[in-house]
């Protein structure tokens, strides 16, 4: 069973790394007519600051779901525990927020799909996490 489930947790991990990770440098580095351009019009919207910061709390998150648990796994380290699933956690409402955004925008039509899987995914991976030490 830990077995399945640490493995489950690392293919998790690799799909929502690079959805972050993609995400957020593109956040990050873009400008914003690039942006809106792509087809995030509500970055036009808000504060460029606002936009940079969702960018580097997902990188943060990527950066959690990461060495987080391998920290605990090949280091040891059972202090990382908690920051694993912090991370996860984190993404998940993250991911949320963007839902609910999208709503009340009236773009749900053409973004529901991939919000519901990398919120689905999200929230498997918290669980994965927290539940990881506690199985024998």
């Amino acid at each position: 069973m830990f077995i399945a489930l640490a493995i489950a947790g690392w293919v998790l991990t690799a799909f929502l790394t690079s959805v972050y990770f993609k995400a957020g440098q593109f956040k990050l580095t873009a400008s914003i007519d690039t942006l809106v351009g792509a087809g995030m019009t509500w970055t036009k919207q808000i504060p460029e600051f606002v936009v940079r910061l969702i960018a580097l709390l997902e990188l943060i998150g990527v950066a959690g779901i990461i060495l987080a648990p391998a920290a605990y796994q090949f280091a040891g380290f059972e202090w990382a525990l908690i920051w694993g699933v912090l991370a996860a956690a984190g993404l998940a409402l993250t991911m949320v927020v963007a839902f609910v955004m999208h709503a009340v925008r009236g773009e749900l039509k053409y973004t529901w799909k991939i919000n519901v899987l990398v919120i689905l995914a999200s929230g498997a991976l918290t669980a994965i996490r927290a539940l990881l030490p506690s199985v024998k």
